[in-house]
């Protein structure tokens, strides 16, 4: 006996509801453009919220990951594994550095470098190791990311914060010296090149290059959180690459596996040691599928010259965007590198969100006021423009709009 249909107004009863989800559900995708489950097709300016590099249903990736679930999805980090050491491999030439952990997600990428700082300042003989944060800054929303992140909101209801963090403007760099004449305590210092929750916010060259003598002077590790702004989008591999430094620590994830769950900690030689057997591990994390998904990202990548298509579609883009704003009362700043742009109002505009939407375009607003660009690496000239021709004329029907009072 087939049970009775249940009616309700939430299409999802059985999911806990901690997204304010848009009523329209994903059906399939092909390149940079998805449709929904009524047939409708967008442009993704999203890419999954910087996570789809490849776009969607790669012509290259999907092979190779079809290959690997019909060979092996899952086995254990009690064994070697080849696919691994050949995904750190990469990472480790592409960044100048060492060695590389392997997990599951952002969050759990950082997770590990504040386990890292507090195990390096232990090994010092510091019993309540801090580390400098920033304000603005998003690492993520378990008890220990959440408070290194800096948004009150993230922070409501979960209540006492963990301790040991030190927080600071971004670009300050007197405030940074102040902070290493005054806490003996510090060991590191954690921020995102480019803050992407935080409004698209970046760090400018002459700042990484001062924090980075600074921790060489003070012996604190310098953890660069390059889960959005990694892997290929700003145009270089690393966003901290075109200031010509090397961290000590540098979580990944996102755009990482094209898709695919994964996240990466890599380490340089001041940090390659602190976790030994014991002290960290994942049952997931390094899985051969999402392993298989990390090599044949950045193998593709490689071949496609995804780093280059970035830097001229992302300037391509910003230029459209520029134009098609120029004098426009209410846009405050269009900011950012690559293809990793935001476009800062003068007023909260979360309702663009589903403007977008209903116009064919997929985006996100971020820091209530930010209208934040992400769109996969694969992107053509004539989808930037595409992305500019659909979004430029809804900010400015958006900002003629009377401001609520």
């Amino acid at each position: 006996m087939n049970a009775p249909d249940i009616v309700t107004a939430d299409p999802e009863p059985h999911v806990l509801h901690t997204y304010a989800r848009l009523p329209m559900a994903m059906s399939h995708g092909q390149g940079c453009w998805v449709w929904d489950t009524e047939g409708k097709k967008y442009l993704d300016g999203l890419g999954g919220i910087a996570v789809n590099t490849l776009g969607h249903a790669h012509p290259k990736l999907v092979p190779a990951l079809q290959e690997q679930i019909g060979r092996l999805i899952h086995t254990s980090n009690y064994y070697a594994s080849p696919l691994q050491e050949n995904l750190a491999a990469t990472l480790c030439t592409l960044s100048g550095m060492s060695r590389v952990f392997f997990c599951n997600s952002g969050l759990e990428a950082n997770e590990a470098a504040l386990k890292i700082a507090r195990k390096y300042g232990h090994d010092k003989g510091i019993a309540r190791p801090e580390v400098i944060v920033y304000e603005k800054a998003f690492h993520g929303r378990s008890i220990a990311t959440l408070s290194a992140t800096a948004n009150p909101k993230v922070h409501a209801g979960f209540g006492p914060l963990v301790e040991g963090f030190v927080r600071v403007p971004l670009n300050d760099v007197a405030a940074i010296t102040e902070v290493a004449n005054t806490r003996p305590n510090v060991v590191a210092v954690f921020l995102e090149v480019i803050q992407g929750e935080g409004g698209v916010n970046a760090a400018t060259v002459d700042y990484l290059q001062a924090i980075r003598r600074l921790c060489d002077e003070h012996d604190w590790l310098l953890m660069l959180d390059e889960v959005q702004c990694g892997i290929g989008r700003t145009g270089k591999w690393f966003a901290h690459q075109w200031a010509g430094i090397v961290p000590d620590v540098m979580p990944l994830a996102k755009g990482l596996g094209s898709g695919v769950p994964v996240g990466a900690v890599v380490c340089g030689p001041r940090a390659a040691s602190v976790l030994q057997p014991g002290n960290h591990g994942t049952t997931f994390g390094g899985n051969p599928l999402a392993m298989r998904a990390g090599i044949e990202t950045l193998r593709i990548m490689q071949e496609d010259h995804l780093l280059e298509n970035a830097a001229v579609v992302g300037a391509a883009l910003r230029a459209a965007l520029e134009r098609g704003l120029a004098g426009l009362a209410g846009v405050v700043e269009i900011r950012g590198q690559g293809l990793m742009l935001g476009i800062e109002l003068d007023r909260p505009c979360s309702e663009l969100l589903g403007r977008a939407a209903a116009a064919g375009l997929l985006l996100s607003v971020t820091a209530d006021r930010v209208v934040r660009l992400v769109p996969p690496l694969i992107l053509s000239a004539t989808e930037a423009r595409q992305i500019a021709a659909i979004l430029c004329p809804l900010i400015q029907a958006f900002l003629q709009e009377p401001l609520p009072s």
